[in-house]
């Protein structure tokens, strides 16, 4: 069993390809290492940040905890608030992150495997 709080985990900044404008920061709630495969992390956008179009190779789930954001794919944007869940299914290409009035912060849930996408 893991048992853990985000308010026990130390936010990382992501300073990656995926990130199209920052600050974005990861706490690693559950490591994929430690399970079957899955990982859970709490991302933090602050207000206009965002991710770069992406897929992943297995399914994501988002749970919105806080502020304002975008989930999109290429066609249409979908504005979540606290309490939204989102489902995004495997080869999906999405992007997500905050409104430009506001922070946003959500737990993903996903085994690791992605790629961005042009």
């Amino acid at each position: 069993m893991i048992i853990t709080h985000p308010d026990d985990v130390t936010a990382v900044e992501v300073q990656d390809e995926i990130v199209m404008k920052g600050p974005v920061s990861r706490k690693i709630l559950v490591n994929d290492k430690d399970t079957a495969g899955f990982g859970v992390a709490l991302v933090t956008f602050g207000p206009g940040a965002r991710l770069n179009l992406h897929a992943h190779k297995f399914e994501q789930i988002l749970y919105v905890t806080e502020g304002k954001g975008i989930i999109a794919t290429r066609f249409r944007q979908y504005t979540v608030t606290p309490g939204t869940v989102v489902y995004i299914p495997p080869g999906e290409i999405h992007w997500h992150g905050a409104t430009e009035d506001s922070s946003f912060s959500h737990i993903a849930i996903q085994k690791p495997g992605i790629k961005l996408v042009q």
